[in-house]
């Protein structure tokens, strides 16, 4: 039984350790773009249009990843539209996550009347098709960033709603719940120093999840040309650039649709592994 377990320990540390990893050393690219980045993303060259990748014949060692059709800079493009993801999948992610945790809070534990409304916001909401709603929302918003971290934050904060409601729920038919009632403790004292500290590690479980969907919904508007200025390195425009020139530059659509899978990916198994992590069965 031992061993069973700690085998399971194991292969969660395993999994936390390559997608954290994988995570942490994109997030200092993103951060130091200006510096990691061997080119500007921008940047055209017309007499050095797809160059293959540094293994290939006809490369240029300058480009270690190829160039696109303009002559652009592929690994630097990657670097600049990992700023991009990250940045919206940390800004929407939190957002998201204040939201909904809250409204969440509040319905599982102060029930009744609140729970109602909230609970039918929430039926109400989930009716709609997210992607169709996102692209709603961006085409009355406008395009840009700012856009993108709004459209994401209506859409998903019922995805935090509905599970901190049930753990809000499952926490406040606990003993000490009862003990702090019983000893006169004010309601909203209890709710904030007793359920939230209880309930936190299923919301950091849920934001990295929420950031991988993040980073997903970004690439999908940038794809159709909801996002940012076309020009922009994201990985969804780059994506969306390869798909037409996939037979004269395959790696202008496979490099940034392969570090898409990865880093979504890895926010999925690192969000997995926090959540292990913080079961108590498997402590």
């Amino acid at each position: 039984m031992l061993d069973g377990r700690g085998s399971i320990k194991r292969r969660l540390g395993a999994r936390l350790w390559l997608s954290g990893t994988w995570l942490g050393v994109m997030a200092l690219l993103a951060l130091f773009a200006p510096l990691s980045s061997p080119h500007d993303p921008l940047a055209q060259d017309l007499f050095a249009g797809r160059l293959p990748p540094f293994w290939m014949n006809g490369s240029d060692p300058a480009y270690l990843l190829g160039t696109d059709s303009l002559g652009r800079d592929v690994l630097s493009r990657l670097i600049h539209g990992a700023r991009i993801a990250f940045s919206v999948a940390l800004v929407a992610g939190l957002a998201t996550a204040i939201v909904g945790s809250m409204l969440g809070l509040l319905a599982g534990y102060m029930r009744g009347w609140v729970d109602v409304v909230i609970s039918r916001l929430v039926d109400i909401w989930m009716a709609f098709p997210p992607v169709l709603f996102a692209i709603l929302l961006i085409a009355v918003l406008g395009t840009g960033l700012t856009s993108i971290i709004i459209a994401i934050v209506v859409i998903d904060w019922t995805r935090f709603c509905r599970v901190v409601r049930a753990e809000a729920m499952n926490q406040s038919a606990m003993d000490y719940v009862s003990s702090a009632i019983v000893a006169g403790r004010p309601r909203r004292d209890i709710l904030w120093r007793e359920i939230l500290p209880n309930v936190l590690p299923t919301i950091v479980a849920l934001l990295t999840l929420e950031m991988g969907i993040a980073v997903i919904v970004e690439a999908i508007l940038s794809f159709v040309n909801l996002s940012i200025s076309t020009d922009a390195p994201t990985w969804g425009g780059m994506i969306a650039e390869g798909r037409t020139s996939i037979y004269q530059a395959w790696w202008v659509l496979a490099f940034p649709l392969g570090v898409l899978f990865l880093t979504v990916l890895s926010f999925s198994q690192f969000g997995e592994g926090l959540k292990d992590r913080f079961d108590p069965v498997l402590r």
